[in-house]
């Protein structure tokens, strides 16, 4: 089998136009690596690293931001921000679609979603300005923002301090335009989704922390052996294996409706009838429910946390310290990898699956879509019924997707707090690193699969199929 994935691989640079196209993806992708450890100016990046060196953990939205960032977060370089103001500004404008009169007939108007996509650029440049502004901020008073930081990050003298903010807004700003201007030349004239490609290549540039992490684990440094070596390593390498094939299996799985297209006659001209189908994914949402439960839940904990400390100390009375005890007792509750901060994480994971579903997914539309051409599920009359049943469908197979998305998502803080597993071993056995990884390598394989088979060559396949896919 390996032997027939390298003769794949090598009937890839056989094919001028898609060795150039994975060439150009890797040299940008190199580039892109390079944001990641150009430090901003006036900042000292190396001792913020060797901090999250030494305090590795899940982090909250600092450690799903330093991932998504590849590290540049934690090297204070350029490239900070990442790409995430990008994303943001698409999903904003997605969801402003769903309910916005104006834009969502502006979706379905020939070149509107040129507009739209130029809509979300210029929110990504307002976004950038003020995450950019506040992250300048945030280096300022570290302590803050990360905790247990005992230093200082900003070297310039007090006397110039909006000369760093202006000056540290402006590249982080530049950075991520550059990274999403890199991200869509991936996409026109490279293979595969080009910002997919950025996220995941900062997650990849984790794996050699992570090997040096599981070396610890199982030959630390001191001599004493933490975890029996053949127990311990049979029972990763079977979750693994176990997650990598739940992943991609929940990834590609699909209901297909069957749908019938009816002979019509337009002119002169008569168009045949004919069988197809309709995909309808199990989990339609991808990453996003895990990613808004972890934003979310970040915030009630530090406001309770913050709160408790203002209304408490020693001259407090005996109504603002109970009220700052209740504060504290709630944001110990929401310490990640609690009980009841799992239990809030996953029935958020569940609505937010729901939702997105809910904003995304219109049967109205595919309803009156196949109407007008002549399409009708067999069985379910048009119109108002055949609309009712996608919405049927579709809510049953989104609880399967959203439960699978909670395993997932809890693996990861199952196998930190309780098993000790180390956070950069434990983040690849689910959550939004292995949805990320698994999503995006499936899709890239499917568009080189696609050349090679133009070409005559064989491809990622068997017997018909991707391999991988259900």
């Amino acid at each position: 089998m390996l032997s027939a994935i390298a003769n794949t691989f090598s009937n890839c640079f056989k094919i001028p136009e898609l060795k150039s196209r994975i060439v150009f993806t890797l040299l940008v992708l190199a580039v892109c690596r390079l944001e990641a450890v150009v430090r901003v100016p006036g900042l000292d990046g190396g001792a913020l690293a060797h901090f999250f060196e030494t305090h590795a953990g899940a982090g909250g939205v600092l450690g799903m931001y330093s991932m998504f960032t590849g590290g540049a977060l934690e090297h204070c370089a350029i490239g900070a921000l990442g790409i995430m103001p990008y994303i943001s500004a698409t999903i904003i404008i997605q969801l402003m679609t769903a309910v916005v009169p104006t834009l969502s007939k502006l979706a379905r108007e020939e070149g509107g979603r040129t507009k739209l996509i130029q809509y979300g650029r210029y929110l990504t440049v307002l976004l950038c300005l003020g995450q950019g502004f506040f992250m300048a901020l945030g280096w300022e008073h570290p302590e803050k923002l990360f905790g247990d930081f005992t230093g200082q990050l900003v070297l310039y003298k007090a006397s110039h301090i909006w000369l760093y903010r202006l000056q540290t807004t402006f590249f982080l700003t530049t950075g991520t335009m550059l990274l999403m201007w890199l991200g869509e030349q991936i996409t026109d004239r490279g293979i595969g989704n080009g910002v997919s490609l950025i996220i995941t290549i900062g997650i990849l540039a984790r794996l050699p922390q992570a090997f040096v992490a599981l070396k610890d684990m199982f030959f630390p440094s001191g001599g004493e052996t933490r975890f029996h070596l053949i127990g311990s390593g049979m029972l990763l390498i079977g979750l693994l294996v176990v997650v990598v094939a739940g992943v991609i299996a929940i990834t590609q799985a699909q209901r297909k409706v069957p749908v019938q297209y009816a002979q019509r006659a337009v002119g002169r001209k008569v168009y045949a009838g004919g069988t197809s189908f309709m995909p309808l994914k199990v989990n339609y949402s991808g990453v996003m429910p895990i990613i808004f439960a972890q934003a979310i839940l970040m915030f009630p904990q530090k406001f309770f946390l913050l709160a408790g400390q203002a209304l408490g100390g020693p001259h407090a009375s005996a109504a603002a310290a109970f009220v700052s005890h209740t504060f504290v007792s709630l944001s110990n509750l929401l310490q990640e990898r609690s009980f009841f901060y799992m239990a809030i994480y996953g029935l958020m994971i569940l609505f937010f699956s729901y939702f997105w579903v809910a904003t995304q997914f219109n049967e109205l539309q595919i309803s009156d879509d196949l109407k007008k051409n002549g399409g009708y599920i067999p069985g379910v009359r048009p119109g108002q019924a055949t609309s009712d049943y996608l919405h049927n469908a579709m809510s049953r197979i989104t609880l399967a997707g959203a439960v699978f998305l909670t395993v997932i998502a809890v693996i990861p803080n199952l196998l930190y707090s309780q098993l000790q597993v180390p956070w950069q071993v434990a983040s690849f056995f689910g959550g939004t690193s292995m949805l990320i990884l698994v999503g995006v390598l499936l899709d890239t394989m499917r568009q080189m699969e696609t050349h090679l088979l133009m070409r005559h060559y064989d491809g990622f396949l068997k017997k018909g199929r991707l391999k991988g896919r259900f």
